[in-house]
């Protein structure tokens, strides 16, 4: 059963959700031979957040990027959690496509993509806007030239398919942004440790270990390249 927060939002949004789900749909329509496969591809970067995780796991296996990737992996959990955990059993927003039979039509035609749980917030959005706020805190003000996009979307996916209502991935990029602060803060203090107790061979490992020195290169290899 729906919250009295989530029959809040059907009541107070259904003309701005709507109006932005008919849009999609006449997207679906008009341009969705080629739309459709960009669209699947950009959700499926963010489903459970798999796919961010081990990009932020290769992140962390170089010194120069292993900051970046403690931030993203720590980013993804802080919004899962806040999202997933807390946030969707609290609310229990069903879904567009459950809830009107004009959005189930607009959900069949685009697919007709199942998902298990409640709609409020999107979690792929909160994953995408957690990493890309990772990224931009830890890499600089140049890489929102590709975050922004990135979770814009990652929302436009969840609108597409009709398996979020406009307002879910919005708050959904407003958790994200958070997780990604936090995240951010506790990588600061992680490193400020790290730093502080360099000249120990526990500390000094976690930030100097280069996964390229694991498998150096072959002799021959080098002679190839010469």
């Amino acid at each position: 059963m729906e919250s009295s927060f989530a029959m809040w939002l059907n009541q107070t949004f259904a003309g701005f959700d709507g109006v932005i789900l008919e849009f999609y749909h006449k997207l679906a329509e008009l341009l969705g031979v080629l739309l459709t496969p960009i669209m699947r591809a950009v959700s499926f970067t963010g489903d459970k957040g798999i796919v961010l995780l081990i990009c932020a796991l290769i992140l962390g296996l170089f010194p120069k990027t292993r900051k970046t990737g403690i931030c993203m992996f720590g980013a993804i959990c802080c919004g899962a959690l806040m999202t997933n955990v807390i946030l969707k059993e609290t609310i229990c927003r069903i879904r567009p496509y459950e809830a009107s039979e004009l959005f189930r039509e607009f959900w069949t035609f685009a697919g007709a993509h199942t998902e298990s749980e409640f709609s409020f917030p999107s979690g792929h959005t909160t994953a995408a806007a957690a990493a890309a706020t990772g990224l931009w805190l830890t890499r600089g003000k140049k890489y929102l030239a590709v975050s922004i996009p990135y979770v814009a979307l990652m929302a436009a996916s969840r609108n597409y398919f009709i398996v979020h209502y406009p307002t879910d991935v919005i708050a959904g990029a407003v958790v994200g942004t958070l997780g990604g602060i936090i995240a951010y803060m506790i990588t600061l203090g992680i490193y400020r440790i790290l730093h502080k107790h360099s000249d120990k061979k526990f500390f000094a490992f976690v930030l100097n270990f280069d996964v390229r020195k694991v498998f150096p290169k072959r002799k021959g290899a080098e002679n190839e390249t010469k």
